[in-house]
């Protein structure tokens, strides 16, 4: 379990993450932290060439503070690696909230008391037919239609919110916890090691990575 806090912003924020392989041979799921930038990445696979992919993204990201930036600072550091990752990525505002950017399906939650709130929408194949009123085959939730190595200033997705408290996470913690159980965390004294142990006493089957900003 990898678990850190730290206090970026004077000692306005509190970080958590956390990070753990579950049944997989690699934990391809990585984090990063920056001044003001926070990023989860998702490596493509189960493989070390996708857990390298996810961390050069992440470390990447952390550096810049502008989301949509990051993403891309993050696909030029891919340049040199033959993975792929999805990424999300945060950056806290000086006068409170968030800004998030995304390519593909790790997800970003803002939290305020009782309500939680999606930011991001998936770039997935299921998401896709979602959108136009089709029902789609449960494996296409993990096609994903975008990623770090092909995200452009088009195609990155954009979000914002004035939440005092965000969780970023991969598809190992809202996998088997989903909107319901996600919430029930976040409504409470939340830290990132509490999503991941829910995660995966929920019998999830992935990588499972968190990072809690309130």
């Amino acid at each position: 379990m990898l678990i850190d806090h730290t206090v970026p912003l004077g000692t306005a924020l509190t970080v958590t993450h956390a990070s753990e392989r579950g049944p997989r041979k690699h934990n391809a799921d990585a984090f990063a932290v920056g001044r003001r930038t926070f990023v989860v990445a998702d490596g493509v696979g189960d493989s070390s060439a996708a857990a390298e992919a996810a961390w050069a993204a992440a470390r990447a990201a952390a550096l810049v503070v502008d989301p949509v930036s990051a993403i891309l600072a993050a696909r030029d550091a891919l340049q040199v690696h033959s993975g792929d990752a999805v990424i999300v990525v945060a950056t806290a505002r000086p006068e409170g909230g968030f800004d998030v950017a995304w390519a593909g399906d790790s997800r970003a939650y803002a939290s305020s008391g009782p309500d939680l709130v999606q930011l991001t929408t998936d770039h997935t194949v299921a998401q896709y037919f979602r959108e136009r009123s089709l029902v789609p085959a449960p494996r296409l939730e993990h096609v994903v239609t975008n990623t770090v190595r092909h995200a452009t200033l088009q195609n990155i997705g954009r979000a914002s919110t004035r939440a005092p408290r965000i969780a970023l996470v991969s598809d190992g913690i809202y996998g088997p916890l989903g909107h319901n159980g996600i919430r029930a965390i976040m409504s409470g004294h939340v830290s990132a090691e509490r999503l991941v142990r829910a995660a995966l006493y929920a019998r999830g089957t992935d990588n499972a990575t968190a990072l809690v900003v309130s």
